[in-house]
Parts: C-alpha cells; sequence; structure tokens
C-alpha cells in the first residue's frame, strides 16, 4: 500500500501539501492491486506493510464497457444479493447479467448520458427499490418506478425541472430519518422531500435561493447545533430550528471555486468543530478548510492542501473503509470530466484519505491507479475514454457508493465511469502491533 504522510503545518501559507507525483504506475494495475508501502524521509513514514489495518483492495468488473457514470447497488431480484443499477441497466450478482430496463439518451453534448444520477430509495412505498435521477442537459428530477418483473422496462416519472444539475445525493436534511434529494443545481440551491407515497407520489421543493449556487454542494453541522446545514462553493446555509425555507441564513464565509460533489462537512481533527474537505473538480487537487473559533465566537477557516498529484477530483465519499469507526474520504480522479482541462488523460486513480489525529496530517492510501491515455487525439471532440484509456481502467464519475458487495462485514467500492463499470473488494487485513 502507498502511504503518504505530511504535516499541515509547512511554510505554504500554513497549508498541508501532499505533493506525491506518483510517475510509476504498475502495469498490473488493471487486474488486481495489493497495497505497498512508500517510504520517503521527514515528510512520508513507513508504517508497515497494512496501515493501522487499512484495506487491500481487488477490483472485479461488472461491465468495461459502461460509458454511465452514475451507479448504486441494491437487491433488485429478492435474492439478498446486492445487484447493481447503473444507467440504461442494472446486473445481477453474482455474475452480472445484464438487464437492459430503460433507454438512456446521450446529452447534447455526447460524451455524457443524461444519467447523472442513481440513488435507491423505494419512492411509492411498494417494497421495491426504486431510482431517483437527476439530469444536466434536459434539467430534470425524476425517479424510475421498478415495475413488479424488474426484468422488464422501468418507468420514469418526472418530479421538476429545475435547471441543469452535475448529480445529486440523498441524505437526511430534515431530521425525520427519512431521505431527502440534494441535486447540485447550478443556479439554484434546492432540495426535494418525499411528502407522500401513496396513492400519488408527492414530492416537495424547498428552495433556498440563488446566492450561494455553483459548482458542488454538500451538508455538514457547520455551527454544530444538531441540525444539517447546506454547504456550497460560496458559504453554507443554516437550517433553522423551524420554519419555511426563507429562514435558512446563508453564511458567506468562504470561496471554494469549482468544487466537487459532494462538499463534505466533518470534524476530522476531532477538535469539536465542524471542517470541510472539497476536490477541484475540474483542476488539480483536494483541499480542506479547517475550522476554529475566532474572537467573539466568529468562525475561522483556514485552507490547506490535502493532495494536489491529481485532477478532476470530482466526486468524494465519506465512508468507514477499514472499520476504526472513523470515516474516511474516498474519492479520485474523474474520467474525463471534461475531455479536455488540465490532467484530463492522466492516469486515472481512487485513493482513500484519513486524517491521523495523533500525528495532526493526512495519510493517503492506494485503492487503485491505472495508466494514462497516452495516445488521446488532441481535440475534445474526438476523445472517447473507453477508446482511449485502456480496457479494464476504472476511475470515478459522478458517484462513488460504498456497500458491502459480498457480505463479509466491511465495505466495498462501486466505481462506475465513463471507462466502465467495476467495484472494488475491501479484503481488509488488520495488523496488531504497529
Amino acid at each position: 500500500m502507498k502511504t503518504i504522510q505530511v504535516s499541515p503545518k509547512q511554510t505554504d501559507h500554513k497549508e498541508n501539501l501532499l505533493n506525491n507525483q506518483d510517475t510509476h504506475r504498475s502495469k498490473s494495475a488493471a487486474a488486481q492491486w495489493t497495497l505497498c508501502l512508500l517510504a520517503i524521509p521527514m515528510t512520508m513514514a513507513l508504517l508497515g506493510s497494512n496501515l493501522l489495518g487499512q484495506a487491500i483492495w481487488k477490483k472485479h468488473t461488472i461491465n468495461d464497457r459502461s460509458p454511465f457514470e452514475a451507479a448504486c447497488a441494491m437487491d433488485i431480484n429478492g435474492d439478498q444479493k446486492l445487484d447493481v443499477f447503473c444507467g440504461d441497466s442494472w446486473y445481477a450478482a453474482p455474475n452480472w447479467k445484464r438487464h437492459r430496463v430503460r433507454t438512456v439518451a446521450a446529452g447534447t453534448n455526447p460524451h455524457y448520458y443524461e444519467d447523472f444520477a442513481d440513488l435507491p430509495m423505494d419512492v411509492n412505498g411498494d417494497g421495491k427499490i426504486d431510482i431517483v435521477t437527476c439530469a444536466y442537459f434536459s434539467r430534470r428530477i425524476g425517479w424510475v418506478e421498478q415495475p413488479a418483473d424488474p426484468t422488464q422496462q422501468w418507468i420514469e416519472h418526472e418530479i421538476d425541472k429545475p435547471g441543469s444539475m452535475e448529480t445529486g445525493i440523498l441524505v437526511d436534511i430534515n431530521g425525520d430519518a427519512q431521505p431527502d434529494f440534494l441535486p447540485n443545481i447550478g443556479n439554484n440551491v434546492s432540495w426535494y422531500q418525499l411528502t407522500r407515497q401513496k396513492p400519488k407520489v408527492a414530492w416537495q421543493r424547498h428552495n433556498l435561493g440563488g446566492v450561494g449556487a455553483g459548482h458542488g454542494i454538500g451538508v455538514g453541522d457547520i455551527n454544530r447545533d444538531g441540525r444539517t446545514d447546506i454547504i456550497t462553493p460560496k458559504g453554507w446555509y443554516e437550517q433553522p430550528a423551524t420554519g419555511s425555507s426563507k429562514d435558512w441564513a446563508f453564511h458567506p464565509e468562504f470561496q471554494l471555486g469549482a468544487a466537487g460533489i459532494q462538499i463534505i462537512g466533518h470534524d476530522f481533527d476531532s477538535d469539536g468543530d465542524t471542517d470541510i474537505v472539497w476536490g477541484m473538480g475540474h483542476q488539480h487537487g483536494l483541499f480542506w478548510l479547517r475550522q476554529t473559533p475566532g474572537k467573539n465566537g466568529k468562525r475561522t477557516w483556514s485552507r490547506q492542501r490535502i493532495d494536489t498529484s491529481f485532477s478532476q477530483v470530482h466526486t468524494l465519499l465519506l465512508a468507514d473503509l477499514d472499520g476504526d469507526k472513523e470515516p474516511e474520504i474516498v474519492t479520485g480522479k474523474r474520467v474525463y470530466a471534461h475531455e479536455v482541462e488540465p490532467g484530463a488523460t492522466d492516469a486515472s486513480v481512487i485513493y482513500g484519505f484519513r486524517f491521523d489525529r495523533a500525528k495532526d496530517r493526512w495519510v493517503r492510501y492506494t485503492i487503485y491507479e491505472g495508466v494514462p491515455a497516452k495516445n488521446a487525439p488532441a481535440e475534445a471532440g474526438k476523445r472517447w475514454a473507453l477508446k482511449d484509456f485502456p480496457i479494464g481502467t476504472a476511475g470515478t464519475g459522478l458517484q462513488i457508493q460504498a456497500r458491502d458487495m459480498d457480505a463479509d462485514g466491511d465495505l466495498d467500492l462501486i466505481c462506475p465511469g465513463k471507462s466502465g463499470l467495476y467495484w472494488f473488494e475491501n479484503k481488509r487485513i488488520t495488523i496488531s502491533g504497529l
């Protein structure tokens, strides 16, 4: 396992720079990955063959020709195994037999398909899991109904058309123990509450306005009042104790740029306040805002680097992969987020990041590293991930999902993208005495 540790207390504006360029890419990366250690003096430490019980990862191919960037795992056919829904099809575990159950059109830009989220939810209360989805070009939010026979065509029902959306997440925003849908609408911040399942499905839109809108969305309890706030690239919306959407106060306390999704709010350094981690969706870099109390109780945010060695950090997930009850950041390079932008043809990667509180620094470990698209055409319109990158190249798309795919007690990863659909088996081994 490659691990890198760097103290955030460095001279570059007190920022934490994890600056390993990882020029060596293993030729066997398209098959299985055995994690190894890379030790570099001073800023990087040799910690043993398996850092603090971290995982060894094995890649499994579901469909190496799938171009869709959203996917989720759920038991569709009732056999107690997690199947995978992605784009126009679902794949039956364990052999991944494909069932095409809907038509998903290409967008105005044919490098993207109108399936920017696949989120599992029993929308109509019939006991079968449906899909909540959204799209960029058609500007729609919808839910895709699972029929009595899941191998037949699934029917999409429109919820709203609020604007172009990068993707969306399911999260309990209002604290009623039910998932709500939070899309990343480019010019507006809204969330959708399922208010009725029967006899007719009904959703309520909570419109917070456009002042904080931008590329990126996420959640976290920023002011530690027990309520979920909404984080945007331009600040955060404070959820009121009671009241309507107009009562959500917006705090323009920072500027993140074109952030990935999710923007994650969590107390990473265990100092009692909520920090923020985000990626640059179309540039290089994973960063965090470290929150500390300022004068008169005013929040102070310190922007620090985590890792600037890879680009298109468009998709982030918070999940406990090593079983230590502390979640890690999972992210990577979105394969051809745009076909031509910084780092577009670089090798795809999937990494985990954990904050070592004892040593006050971030640790990166490798889940997957691919190889570059060495012969990619110069023109964006002629670039296609399934052609330019080697067959079997994994990476990230618009979603990463953590589920226990093999029912062995730890979380695995579902990783769709323009270069195929894969799942990574978490073969965690606990090492004692480190």
